[in-house]
């Protein structure tokens, strides 16, 4: 019933004019925008019906991790790849990274930054309609049709992900640990070609934080407003256990911290 994808509902207009190249690979359609000469790919996610948050016999689990069920009534377009230094260079014209590399994630921004580089991107080209993904979005997104702690199953290391490969989910073995980000294809994408939904750096979400629902909801967009901001994935600086695809945490919309990044999506 759940998560199964199939490439037979497309988008209303493929490709859009805003785009720069597109196609259709083994992951499904995709399509690009360049801008000053730096591109970022979207790619297309199916309306569909998932478990959101994690079953209880998740290991290591926390408690605002109720699942439920989620119908999201509408495709939509999310990057590939969190926003790189690169695009955010050219677009603001200043790099706050810590650890510089045009390939590699912005990072140290905080939500309120983010917002400013999507207002200053649909200013440039309105037709982009660029926002942060909701965080169901993000969770669908992120899962790729899978039920699992992780898009891979249910066991991560350093080959897959960048973080704190010293602190192991659920007693698994140890391995590297980075210490910094990497760049935003330098780890193997899931199965809908998304690379580094979990670790490398946090991802906000455009909800505020709250708790979830104990029944089933369709295209949910959390509280209607609250004291934070919701974060995803994981990072380089952090344990396997919140890395996992259903943990549901929080910052200031405010913080700049160098494991804060964010990944664009369109049209809500």
């Amino acid at each position: 019933m759940f998560n199964i994808r199939k490439h037979t509902v497309f988008p209303e207009e493929f490709p859009e004019a805003w785009a720069s190249d597109w196609g259709e690979d083994e992951f499904g359609l995709w399509m690009a925008f360049t801008y000053k000469g730096v591109r970022q790919a979207f790619r297309w996610c199916e309306p569909g019906t998932f478990l959101m948050g994690s079953p209880t016999d998740e290991r290591e689990r926390y408690d605002d991790e109720l699942q439920h069920e989620v119908t999201l009534t509408k495709g939509f377009w999310i990057a590939d790849t969190p926003v790189t230094q690169a695009l955010w260079q050219v677009v603001m014209g200043e790099n706050p990274s810590d650890f510089k590399g045009g390939d590699r994630p912005v990072e140290t921004v905080s939500w309120d930054d983010a917002q400013a580089f999507i207002a200053k991107m649909n200013g440039l080209k309105v037709e982009l309609k660029l926002c942060l993904p909701t965080e169901a979005q993000w969770e669908y997104a992120c899962r790729a049709g899978t039920t699992t702690p992780f898009s891979w199953g249910d066991q991560i290391d350093s080959t897959l992900v960048n973080f704190d490969g010293t602190e192991p989910y659920n007693k698994g073995g140890s391995s590297k640990y980075r210490k910094q980000t990497v760049e935003v294809k330098a780890l193997p994408c899931n199965d809908w070609g998304l690379y580094q939904m979990h670790g490398n750096v946090w991802e906000w979400c455009q909800d505020w934080y709250g708790e979830y629902p104990s029944v089933p909801v369709a295209d949910p967009r959390g509280p209607e407003s609250a004291m934070w901001r919701v974060l995803r994935g994981g990072s380089w600086a952090y344990s396997g256990r919140v890395c996992r695809s259903a943990l549901h945490t929080h910052g200031v919309p405010f913080d700049r911290i160098n494991n804060f990044g964010f990944r664009l999506a369109r049209g809500h």
